[in-house]
């Protein structure tokens, strides 16, 4: 696992992601007209500007209802203290599974697991699913176990020190084992000592890599669980020797274990996570409730970016709306054109707000970009939201109403967008730009009659 984190360029997603709005771009305004309109834009905000000050009642307007970072801090510690987080320390030695475990519970591919991971202490490495400030899954992993050159008494005094820090978090113990390894001396130690000195953290023994002993006419996974005698016997085994690391009153007789066997995609093994029901069903059997539901719903592939996507779009929310407001405040000026370069600099400012809370910290000019990435479908709105508030009176409420929703809806088509990035998915133009679409229809009966 390197140390280095892969950290999609939000720049460059959002050239990808404007290039299919470019041809939906060009059927709503000409490309002749548009330049037209930009020139007299920038002359008519030259000069209006100049009357008015626009800078000044923006900055007014952002010290009413901007978030210090003290406030982000305790938005971000109680929503935190609200989840159903789980740490699962993995313990096994490598090539044992552990990163395909986290592969599995999170969905995010291999190769950001393993730049995901972060050091520790001296023997184990950390990563937080789907970000360090809003984790569900913490996964602690040990490295160097089983290397002769290793101390095992200073690994286990490190992980005993991790385990005497207070959480609210749940915590598991997982024994990672290759079915074909017999030499788990070192493993039973550790396991031993935490389960005596921590009998109430629940423990579960998991054995993979079953493929390498199937018979040698197997080409697929058999249905699950797999009835090899190959497997039974080495199981079995496995299951025999780390009986005795079960101690205490609080300690099950017989430690709960389960088979399984995560693989990549081109060792042609199907389905690619054998065994994930099955390691899903014994977490939720030794985790408390709210745990249990929140692993199975990170599992529930209809489910998952709805549920996660939901407890970030709630705290985007509170950043969100206060841009909203100063949006429609902003576009009720009765000037045409005069605003919208404050406009567009608040909804910058919204969208890299919005980035740090999904892990993705943005320059500005790469937040410009982001807006204008999603918003391309826009353009032609935006210019005549401005042009009606030649209508005295009338048109500046619906363009400070318009003005409103739109920024709602960048907001949360932005939180879809980073949404994606910290999933580690390619963002889907189409499905945020249908979010959109949707935000602004609904925002638009919410701040429908808005005044300054």
């Amino acid at each position: 696992m390197t140390e280095q984190r892969d950290a999609d360029s939000p720049s460059t997603d959002s050239q990808q992601l404007s290039e299919p709005t470019k041809k939906a771009t060009t059927k709503s305004v000409d490309n002749s007209w548009t330049n037209r309109i930009g020139g007299v834009w920038n002359k008519a905000t030259t000069h209006l500007t100049q009357l008015l000050p626009v800078e000044q009642v923006a900055q007014t307007l952002v010290g009413w209802f901007s978030v210090s970072e003290t406030q982000v801090a305790e938005i971000l510690e109680k929503v935190r203290a609200e989840l159903p987080t789980t740490e699962a320390l993995l313990i096994g030695k490598p090539q044992a599974g552990k990163s395909s475990i986290v592969r599995g519970l999170t969905g995010v591919s291999a190769e950001i697991v393993g730049q995901g991971f972060r050091p520790h202490t001296q023997h184990t490495e950390r990563y937080a699913y789907p970000s360090n400030d809003l984790p569900l899954l913490i996964f602690t992993d040990t490295v160097g176990l089983g290397d002769v050159k290793q101390d095992t008494q200073l690994i286990i005094q490190e992980l005993v020190g991790d385990l005497k820090k207070e959480t609210r978090s749940a915590r598991i113990l997982l024994l990672t084992v290759k079915i074909n390894d017999f030499a788990t001396d070192t493993l039973r130690q550790i396991a031993k000592q935490l389960r005596q000195q921590y009998p109430n953290i629940p423990c579960l023994l998991v054995v993979t890599c079953l493929h390498e002993i199937y018979p040698l006419d197997t080409v697929d996974h058999p249905a699950y669980p797999p009835d090899y005698q190959e497997v039974n016997r080495a199981f079995a085994a496995i299951q025999q020797a780390f009986a005795g690391i079960s101690v205490g009153e609080a300690s099950p007789k017989e430690i709960r274990s389960v088979l399984i066997d995560f693989t990549l995609e081109e060792d042609g093994y199907n389905p690619v996570f054998y065994g994930l029901e099955a390691l899903r069903d014994s977490l939720a059997e030794l985790l408390p409730e709210a745990e249990a539901q929140a692993i199975y719903q990170l599992l529930d592939q209809e489910e998952a970016g709805k549920q996660l996507g939901n407890l970030y779009r709630d705290a985007a929310r509170r950043y969100i709306l206060p841009f909203s407001i100063m949006s429609a405040t902003l576009a009720a000026v009765p000037l045409p054109f005069a605003t919208m370069p404050v406009l567009t600099a608040l909804q910058v400012s919204m969208v890299g707000l919005l980035s740090k809370l999904y892990g993705q910290t943005v320059t500005p000019s790469q937040a410009g970009g982001v807006v204008s990435a999603i918003a391309g479908g826009f353009l032609a709105q935006a210019i005549a939201r401005e042009l009606i508030k030649f209508i005295p009176g009338f048109g500046s409420a619906i363009a400070a109403s318009w003005a409103a929703a739109y920024t709602w809806a960048l907001g949360e088509a932005a939180c879809v967008y980073f949404g994606d990035l910290m999933g580690g998915k390619k963002p889907d133009p189409q499905r945020i730009q249908l979010v959109m679409q949707e935000a602004f229809q609904a925002a638009q009966e919410r701040f429908k009659g808005i005044k300054r």
